[in-house]
């Protein structure tokens, strides 16, 4: 049976051959990403289980840019608990102030998330990625404590709208227009917990830049996640990485 893009990285990960709209399924996921803002949340959880150790110090990665440089005492103490836990764990991708950058860009440009791979962060507009081809999507601070802990997710699989762009882009117009058009004629929850597909001439005209704008205002329209299929404009990105 057919299956959309972001059901077969859903079915591969959950290890099935077939999975289908509104099913259930418990995900291996590549990459657990938390910010300074929702980290100290889940590191909290994590520890109130009795987790001792992440699942894999290599597939976590905790950014402190929300409050970068801190403004106040209780910012400082939310990046000291995210800095601690990183240095505890030693986690591998802990990108300390002065390396580091708003996280949505950072995981891009230092090549950590790749096509094909299912990345989930306790941070909304973690649908970012789905620019590069990767089933991407936001999850609450319990949630990521729990993937810290044993590497899965629970996630019931999104039905999918795609969204076909003919023709290519007058000068001056660029993604963050399509994307705000877009939502503008479906509306704030016109893709609620639906898979947001981007296609047709015009996406495979844009830049990564503006293809990771596109996707990451996916939740914008409600969305659980925004994917464009990969192309040569992905490969040569990520081969660059």
């Amino acid at each position: 049976m057919y299956m959309t893009i972001t059901q077969k990285i859903i079915a591969k990960h959950a290890h099935k051959d077939y999975v289908s709209p509104g099913e259930l399924v418990m995900a291996d996921i590549d990459l657990a990403l938390a910010n300074d803002i929702t980290g100290p949340v889940s590191i909290s959880e994590f520890r109130r289980a009795g987790a001792k150790k992440v699942f894999d110090k290599t597939k976590v990665a905790l950014i402190p840019d929300h409050f970068a440089p801190n403004k106040d005492i209780k910012s400082a103490e939310l990046c000291k608990t995210l800095r601690e836990f990183a240095n505890e764990q030693q986690i591998t991708h802990y990108y300390e102030v002065g390396r580091m950058g708003i996280e949505h860009a950072l995981l891009p440009e230092q090549g950590i998330v790749l096509p094909g791979e299912l990345v989930i962060g306790a941070d909304s507009h973690t649908c970012t990625y789905g620019a590069l081809g990767a089933f991407s999507t936001g999850v609450g601070s319990t949630d990521l404590a729990y993937a810290l802990m044993t590497g899965k997710v629970w996630l019931k699989v999104p039905e999918t709208m795609k969204f076909i762009y003919h023709g290519k882009l007058n000068p001056w117009v660029t993604g963050k227009d399509l994307i705000l058009y877009t939502i503008g004629d479906i509306g704030v929850d016109g893709a609620l917990y639906k898979s947001m597909e981007f296609s047709g001439e015009a996406i495979s005209s844009l830049t990564i830049d503006e293809r990771l704008t596109i996707t990451n205002m996916a939740i914008e329209a409600g969305g659980k996640n925004g994917i464009i299929e990969p192309d040569e404009v992905t490969i040569e990105y990520v081969k660059a990485r």
